[in-house]
């Protein structure tokens, strides 16, 4: 029995009904889900694909426009169905993404009244008795909560170092309203999994349990402010980034209270320049930053959206005059170790143009299943490099629409026809990079990703390189020690044998055994010439000097194997 089924669910906040929201939802979806069968599969089947194509856009649009319409109307999870829909994209036509992207801010408030009693209810006590003041009108509102500022009790002010504040409530309710959208979404997502051109190339089911595990955790401030420490610390020692404090006396499952940390927006242009603050400069370090969460770190945030990020002036003599400062930790992504190294292959191929490198790494994080077609997948990618590598998004835009149309419909068959699946918090890395793509985009039209993804591309190279270097050296030092050790317990064994420890009397052994050191010395000479061989070959590239040592050096242990080879027993 769902959610919907239980009398105790039918009483919404507002007076909203369980039972119409849920059935509400199902029937856009399943007239939505009708609408593009007809178009998409019918009528292209039956010899009429001209129509289904001449009003597509159209089509594509008046979707947007209502579901734009039903997220505003409804709140809950369907605004954050329709954020993840605005920021994707690769998948999705313009005519979706751009209806979608004004989802981000576009939120009623919850009167104060309401939002008092539920913090009132949290705290254990009037926030009079909480809060120095408290500003009634919210300086943000959200599809999940609600924030206002305040200032702390003398007290607590002086036990914490701050005084201002923000304190995020919940909104009443939405508990049980994420409850009836997820399980709403669980139905639709039994339908599409019974669809077979979706289940071939996605695990519905799958995508919108991790979605659901990510929302639920959404509106656990105590979880947000776990995350937000476990990112403080990652960026302990950056002069780049700062993260507002929490205030745990005054933080609860349903109510975060942390340093005010208010400053420009990230994309308020005008606003950076009247501090002094080129947006140009601001670009590049926002990209580094969110490519070091996700590259090294391996925990990002994963909701960078413009009224997630500050950039708040210095207000000391450092060396730098500006940091990034982020807040909102309620969606935050892991990357596994396995998922994060296949992620660096793909930035490296990404930044180095290899069509067929790029579909290795894209199989090595586990998007492609083991069916697809990789060698048409390579040349797509090499075609679409070839192309567009390298542009940045004001060259993008002097391109000819006609020139982007032919290839996005060779290039969407390729991608359409592969069987694929999305590993765990792939949606979040996807989200993330997008929505970075944008802001970084949005502060510099000329902001070319490629001149951030190309330097940080070849670090990591670099990182490879030094980690290979070590793996062979470490070998060659093993390689060495070896060699060092068994001649000795060769000539124990030989010793063992003569001073009758051994019982053996044998001349023909110990010819043999004279023989086993000399083979045993000249294997571990030419692993050693061939691991300080490669090892050079591997430095060379970034310090030529200690890669032609290496490499020079090599020819010692080659030239003694070929000594311990002429020996005679």
């Amino acid at each position: 029995m769902t959610l919907v089924d239980r009398d105790r669910a039918d009483a919404l906040p507002g007076g909203g009904n369980a039972r119409a929201r849920y059935r509400r939802i199902l029937r856009f979806a399943a007239w939505h889900l009708a609408v593009t069968w007809w178009f998409e599969l019918f009528l292209p089947k039956v010899g009429l694909r001209r129509i289904a194509e001449s009003n597509r856009a159209r089509r594509m649009r008046s979707f947007a426009q209502r579901f734009h319409a039903l997220a505003v109307e409804l709140g809950g999870l369907m605004i954050k169905v329709g954020q993840f829909m605005s920021s994707r994209l690769d998948v999705l036509p313009p005519e979706i993404t751009t209806e979608l992207e004004g989802l981000q801010d576009e939120v009623p408030p919850v009167p104060f009244h309401e939002i008092r009693a539920l913090a009132e209810a949290e705290l254990g006590a009037p926030l009079e008795a909480v809060f120095a003041a408290v500003d009634e009108t919210p300086i943000a509102a959200a599809s999940l909560g609600q924030a206002h500022r305040a200032k702390l009790l003398a007290g607590n002010a002086a036990d914490t170092g701050l005084s201002s504040v923000v304190f995020k409530v919940q909104r009443p309710g939405i508990g049980a309203i994420v409850d009836i959208d997820l399980a709403a979404l669980r139905r639709v997502g039994g339908w599409l999994s019974r669809i077979r051109i979706v289940s071939d190339r996605a695990d519905v089911p799958s995508l919108i349990r991790e979605f659901a595990q990510i929302s639920l955790e959404e509106i656990d401030y105590l979880n947000e402010a776990a995350n937000s420490e476990r990112f403080a610390a990652d960026f302990a020692g950056d002069a780049r980034v700062t993260v507002p404090e929490v205030v745990w006396e005054r933080t609860t499952r349903r109510v975060l209270t942390l340093e005010d940390v208010t400053a420009i927006k990230i994309t308020d242009a005008e606003g950076l320049k009247v501090a002094g603050i080129d947006p140009g400069e601001v670009a590049p370090v926002f990209a580094s930053v969110m490519f070091d969460q996700l590259f090294t770190n391996g925990f990002f945030h994963a909701d960078p959206h413009p009224g997630n990020i500050f950039v708040t002036p210095s207000t000391d003599s450092g060396d730098r005059p500006w940091k990034l400062t982020f807040i909102d930790f309620g969606m935050m992504g892991d990357v596994p170790a396995t998922t994060r190294s296949g992620l660096r292959k793909l930035l490296i191929a990404a930044a180095s143009r290899d069509g067929k490198g790029l579909v290795d790494a894209i199989s090595d994080v586990g998007v492609l299943m083991p069916s697809a077609d990789k060698p048409e997948l390579e040349r797509a990618m090499t075609q679409l490099f070839a192309r567009f590598g390298g542009m940045g998004f004001a060259e993008l835009r002097e391109v000819d629409p006609r020139e982007f149309r032919d290839f996005g419909a060779e290039f969407g068959t390729v991608v359409r026809s592969l069987p694929f699946q999305l590993p765990e918090n792939f949606l979040l890395i996807i989200r993330a990079m997008s929505l970075t793509s944008g802001v970084c985009s949005s502060l510099d039209t000329r902001f070319n990703l490629w001149d951030s993804v190309e330097p940080y591309a070849a670090q990591l190279l670099r990182d490879e390189r030094g980690n290979l270097a070590k793996d062979v050296a470490a070998q060659a030092l093993d390689a060495a020690s070896l060699a060092v050790r068994l001649p000795k317990r060769l000539d124990a064994l030989v010793t063992h044998i003569e001073d009758g420890s051994l019982q053996v009397k044998n001349r023909r052994l110990e010819q043999q055994l004279a023989r086993l050191i000399r083979t045993a010395q000249r294997a571990v000479a030419v692993l050693i010439f061939g691991a300080i061989l490669i090892a050079g070959s591997v430095v060379r590239s970034d310090d030529a000097v200690l890669g032609n040592t290496l490499m020079i050096g090599s020819v010692v242990p080659l030239l003694f194997g070929w000594w311990a080879g002429r020996r005679r027993g």
